[in-house]
């Protein structure tokens, strides 16, 4: 298979989880800016809408968006738990988690990421998205994960998403239990691996 990513993106979630599957993969980076991949490829030709990840099976169909590529993934690999059975109630939690995660949350940065945004809409737009993440923070508390005792790509996805706080001048340091939740998440193996290979580790001083 293989990854079509851009570093720190939402591409990260599947990256990360392609690792947790110990599955075999390639990866490419797409400029975002000239819309083209690493090899020069231009890349709507691979994703029409132009934005990542898109993961090309080995069968050469290209699955894109986020919560169904990490989705697909987890249900090849069940012996790893990355997702409830499907048909369980746990399994809807799951993509009500993942639902959430899309819609209140990534696409609550959104806003804060585009230079174009009024300045007046970002301010109500952070306060909305902290309102979430109050929400999230209290979800989370006494728990090791989203959905309790196993690692999910739930939490591959929201770990995505926290890291962008940084960026906008949402500090996750605000919420107690979110900055743990992060830490427990950042020492996973297969994480390290994902942010290495996109250069999103800090070097050693």
């Amino acid at each position: 298979m293989k990854l079509y990513y851009s570093p720190g993106a939402c591409s990260l979630s599947p990256h990360i989880i392609l690792h947790e599957g110990g599955f075999s993969f390639n990866t490419e980076k797409v400029d975002f800016a000239t819309k083209k991949t690493a090899t020069g490829t231009d890349y709507l030709s691979v994703n029409p809408n132009g934005y990542v990840p898109a993961l090309v099976l080995d069968n050469g169909y290209i699955l894109t968006e986020g919560p169904a590529i990490i989705q697909y993934l987890a249900d090849q690999v069940p012996e790893k738990k990355l997702a409830p059975p499907a048909g369980t109630i746990e399994r809807y939690q799951l993509m009500q988690w993942l639902n959430f995660i899309s819609t209140e949350l990534h696409k609550g940065f959104s806003p804060l990421f585009n230079p174009h945004a009024p300045a007046e809409w970002k301010t109500i737009v952070a306060a909305q998205l902290e309102r979430r993440l109050n929400t999230v923070s209290h979800q989370l508390e006494g728990k090791n994960w989203l959905m309790g005792p196993e690692f999910t790509v739930a939490d591959a996805y929201l770990f995505t998403v926290l890291n962008w706080g940084k960026h906008v001048g949402i500090e996750i340091d605000r919420w107690p239990v979110l900055k743990g939740y992060q830490g427990r998440v950042f020492e996973r193996p297969a994480v390290r691996a994902a942010m290495d290979t996109e250069g999103l580790l800090q070097p050693a001083s």
